[in-house]
Order: structure tokens, then sequence, then C-alpha cells
């Protein structure tokens, strides 16, 4: 990231284009151009909407991100009908498929991996349903789960998946990464309103010929490159997602031995990158994670009504089961208070 900075729209650019576009195809799992935005992930989920969504779309709301999704499409003119599930909660393909007998519908949007509660979603299954309804498209924010746990992009039939750079890639924050079905693109192509710098079929053009038309942040498109090259050496992105379960089981079975903690998500549907925890101490969340970073730890709290109840932990990028055990062991002093 220290290298000098080039044009964007040279030869040597384009080469590190080309060169990463098979990682991240591997990456996503799918044979379709992935392209690169310098925004957040969020950048990519209203492009989702413009670009997806002809006029009302389901959403799926079990905790902030997935409200998130509704806001946006709101903002985009676009009709909402919000599916809510409890914090903590997924919806079940069985309660999905009811719902999609309900109003036309253009997509669905969901949160895979909800950064909120910890909780992961059964996408899968959840695409199985979709699929059986013509004309309806999967949105997904990958978020917290691209790279840390699978999605099958391809396998699945997903129409869009987004992703950020800061998450389970572990590099800075800046860049948006996704993938658009042949399906999706086809339909954008006949809405007006796409807007410009996120319109998604030029985004898969971009990404086609290797050439950026906008302004890029070559820095970090160069930390990327690195870290791919990075995820191969360490194993591949299979190894990537058995590390992320490792330290899932690392977390589920520190839970277990102090009965006074409990998870927000459920069972059976927790996050292999993000946990939630209630500790019960006489210290709230928000004063937890204060005193935490004081130590040199960083965690966060839940967001909304939940941020003094509940503490987050990510466990996803480049950490390793040690790391996380080493945390849980200086949380000690809140579940024992």
């Amino acid at each position: 990231m220290l290298e000098p900075m080039y044009s964007h729209r040279g030869p040597r650019f384009k080469l590190l284009l080309r060169e990463i576009q098979p990682h991240l195809q591997s990456l996503f799992r799918t044979k379709q151009p992935v392209f690169i935005t310098t925004s957040s992930a969020t950048g990519l989920m209203e492009a989702a909407i413009r670009s997806g969504v002809e006029y009302r779309v389901l959403v799926v709301v079990g905790g902030y991100f997935g409200e998130m999704w509704a806001r946006i499409a709101e903002s985009c003119g676009k009709e909402v009908v919000r599916l809510v599930v409890p914090p903590g909660e997924t919806v079940e393909p069985e309660q999905l498929e009811h719902f999609l007998d309900g109003p036309d519908i253009d997509a669905v949007a969901l949160t895979h991996s909800e950064s909120g509660t910890g909780a992961l979603a059964p996408l899968e299954g959840l695409a199985m349903v979709v699929h059986r309804k013509p004309g309806v498209l999967l949105l997904v924010d990958g978020v917290t789960s691209v790279g840390g746990t699978p999605v099958e992009t391809d396998a699945w039939g997903l129409d869009f998946v987004l992703t950020g750079s800061q998450k389970a890639l572990a590099i800075p924050p800046g860049l948006a990464l996704g993938v658009a079905s042949q399906r999706f693109v086809e339909r954008s192509r006949s809405i007006d309103d796409r807007g410009w710098y996120f319109n998604i079929p030029d985004q898969v053009r971009m990404a086609e010929q290797f050439t950026p038309e906008h302004t890029v942040a070559i820095s970090l498109y160069h930390a990327l490159a690195c870290q791919l090259r990075r995820i191969e050496a360490a194993g591949g992105l299979e190894a990537r997602w058995r590390r992320h379960e490792a330290m899932r089981q690392v977390i589920s079975s520190w839970v277990e031995h102090h009965p006074q903690v409990r998870f927000l998500a459920r069972e059976g549907r927790r996050s292999p990158t993000i946990s939630a925890l209630r500790l019960n101490a006489t210290s709230s969340a928000i004063e937890i994670a204060e005193e935490m970073e004081q130590r040199g730890w960083l965690i966060s709290t839940c967001m909304g009504s939940l941020a003094k109840e509940y503490i987050r932990i990510g466990h996803l990028g480049d950490l390793e089961p040690e790391h996380l055990s080493s945390l849980l062991s200086e949380l000690e002093r809140f579940t024992n208070a």
C-alpha cells in the first residue's frame, strides 16, 4: 500500500485487475465477473436496489443491517414489504415461502450473516425457495460471510452478492466487492433510473474489460491483491472457512462453561464470524466494551435497544482461535462480577 500512485487507466493497473479477477471469482464461487467499487459495502446495497428492483422488494429484517436494506430501498423510491424476525432469529425457508405468496415482488433482499446479532441465515435453503417464484431476484448482503463461511454464488443461484474489504478479507475499509447474475444484469438494463456510479451493467463491463472509468483507491487494490495471494498460500478459501468455524466452536465452548452468558443468536443459526453475547454482568455492555478497549481489546455492542445488554465480538479476518481465546480470558473478569 505504500507504493507511489500511478494511473488507474494505464496498463499497470489493468494488469493488476486481470491478475486478481480469478481469485475474486474463487472468493465468490462464481464464473461471473466480480466488480469492485471504491465505497463501503453500503454503496453496493444501494446499487442492488437501484439496478435490480423495479417497484417492490421483500426485505428480511432480523437486525440493524436487515433494516438497512429496507431503508435504502425506501430512500430509492421502492415499495418495501418487511418480513420481520426477532433479533437473533433468522427467516426459515418455509416462512419465506409463505410470505412469497403475498404481494407481487421483484426481489428478496436479506442479510446472510447479520452483523447486529450474530445470526447466520440458511442461505442455500432460502435461495431454493426464491427460485420457485419466477422473476424474483435474490439480493444478499454477505458483508460478514463472504470469505468467512461458504457462500456459493453460482451453485445456490444467488443473483447479487456483496461484501466489504474490512471484514473477512481483513484489509482496510474502502472497497466494496460484488457479483451479479446474468438475469440480474438483464433486468437492470431495462431500469432507467439505476444511477451512474453504481450502475451495475457498467460495473460488470468494467470488470470484464479490466478498465475502471472512475477514480479508484489504488493502494487498497494492492492490499486486496496481496491478501488474495495470502489466502491462496494459506490453503485457500476452504481452509479459511475451517478457521472461522474453529473460532465459532471456541466461543461456543466458552459460553457452555459460563452458564450466566448467553448468545443472542440461537443454536444452529450462529455465525462463524461474529457473536453477540449477554454476559449478565453488573457493568453494561457499553461499559464492558470501553474497559476492554482500554486493555487493548476491540469489541463492540449491539445497536439500538440492545446496546446496553449485548456485546459483539468479531472473530473473523486473519484472527486465529488463540486470539479469540485470549480475548475471552480477559472477559472472565466480567462474568464473575
